[in-house]
């Protein structure tokens, strides 16, 4: 495995250094190839998917990973489409951030430039491929991906077809690389190359956050669960809390931005809950006992698991509060900063519940479901970072940037 490493650790740095100084015009062409090449392929990338999908249903993968790993004709056309519309984005690369002039007539500006290469570690999600691809590239990254062994086939065959694009655009092929070692020693070794990955991101679970978090030695951003919570305020409309929730909670369950905690106001509770439970039929509630005694049999009592869980599944918490301090300090302990929402129509509670609540995203009447980088219009996304540093939120093209300083003199020295 080592010298396998080692010879990608040559081209793909080698790549890099090229697609960080391609013109816009050369990483647009790519990505218009690429998302031909993929609407051109779709039955050889289906065949392959079925291959995985087939492999995970024999396996035993819960309804969730397999909704995550399958693709059909229209989730290619919306790979396809994210390259387009990523091709149509203003490059970040070499955008003046700032600049000012010393007293001593130094020149200095700030720009963004390329990370460099950026590793991918993912599970389940052939999408990620392309859409990795697609941002890495826009922002003059070489992407070094590593899927899952259940996406395997369908990586493969999508890596294919994007590396063929980069050639029809004279850009080198290496300038996306998959890492097919889908063994765990695969996985960390792959976490561990510093030196060649200048930032790792991981796209998947709680079990492959845990082995980033012990093995890696690169740097990197945390894509982390999302624990999502809906407060439904004393004074909101109620028929806008119902249509939020149920989108929030069933439009997609097994994506980190689905709703998975609902906390309702005491003065509504019993009024919305059974509205609620009669509006997600096919959800399974879980509550505290007031939730409980409001809603009978339709809730179970939840466990204190129950409350920090994200169940990415048809599963949501319940909790009545008292008040909007109950309500905060509730998502304060549970909440994993991915995004809170509340429904409210007293703009001093949703100002405080903006201020007062630290998460990624926060919403105020609309759906967490929102809470997404194609949502937001960055096109696609490599991830949402639920940490602070470097990157918050749905990470974008200007994510995938550092900055430098340019310095600019005619001769001075430091006395």
């Amino acid at each position: 495995m080592r010298s396998d490493l080692d010879d990608l650790a040559v081209r793909i740095r080698a790549a890099a250094r090229v697609v960080a100084t391609a013109s816009t015009a050369h990483k647009n062409a790519a990505l218009i190839a690429a998302a031909v090449g993929l609407e051109a392929n779709a039955d050889a990338i289906l065949t392959a998917n079925r291959l995985d999908v087939q492999a995970a249903t024999a396996g035993g993968s819960t309804a969730a990973v397999i909704d995550r790993l399958t693709l059909n004709r229209a989730k290619i056309s919306g790979m396809a489409a994210g390259l387009r519309d990523v091709a149509q984005l203003d490059d970040p690369v070499s955008i003046v951030t700032r600049g000012f002039r010393r007293p001593n007539g130094l020149n200095i500006r700030q720009v963004r430039v390329p990370l460099g290469v950026v590793g991918i570690i993912y599970e389940n999600r052939p999408n990620v491929t392309s859409d990795a691809f697609g941002l890495c590239l826009k922002s003059g990254n070489a992407a070094y991906l590593r899927g899952s062994s259940g996406a395997i086939n369908s990586n493969l065959a999508i890596v294919a077809v994007l590396r063929e694009a980069l050639q029809t655009a004279d850009l080198p092929a290496d300038s996306v690389i998959l890492f097919d070692d889908i063994t765990r020693e695969g996985a960390v070794a792959f976490m561990q190359q510093r030196g060649v990955i200048d930032c790792l991101i991981p796209r998947g679970g709680r079990s492959l956050i845990e082995s980033i978090l012990a093995n890696a030695t690169v740097p990197y951003v945390i894509d982390g669960d999302g624990n999502c919570h809906v407060y439904v305020d004393a004074a909101a409309d109620l028929a806008m809390a119902i249509a939020i929730v149920v989108n929030a909670k069933t439009h997609r369950t097994s994506v980190c931005n689905a709703a998975e905690s609902l906390l309702v106001h005491s003065s509504i509770a019993a009024t919305f809950l059974p509205m609620a439970a009669a509006a997600m039929p096919g959800v399974e509630l879980v509550g505290d006992d007031r939730a409980v005694a409001i809603l009978g049999s339709r809730c179970q009592p939840a466990t204190e698991e129950d409350f920090a869980t994200e169940f990415l599944d048809s599963k949501m918490s319940v909790a009545v509060v008292d008040d909007l301090d109950s309500a905060i300090d509730h998502i304060r302990r549970y909440s994993t900063g991915h995004s809170e929402a509340i429904v409210t129509n007293d703009l001093a509670a949703a100002n405080r519940f903006t201020t007062e609540v630290d998460a990624a995203a926060v919403l105020v009447n609309a759906s967490t479901r929102f809470v997404d980088g194609g949502e937001f219009g960055f096109g696609a996304e490599i991830g949402i970072s639920t940490q602070k540093l470097h990157a918050r939120g749905p990470m974008g093209l200007v994510e995938l940037t550092t900055q430098k300083y340019i310095v600019e003199g005619n001769g001075q020295i430091r006395s």
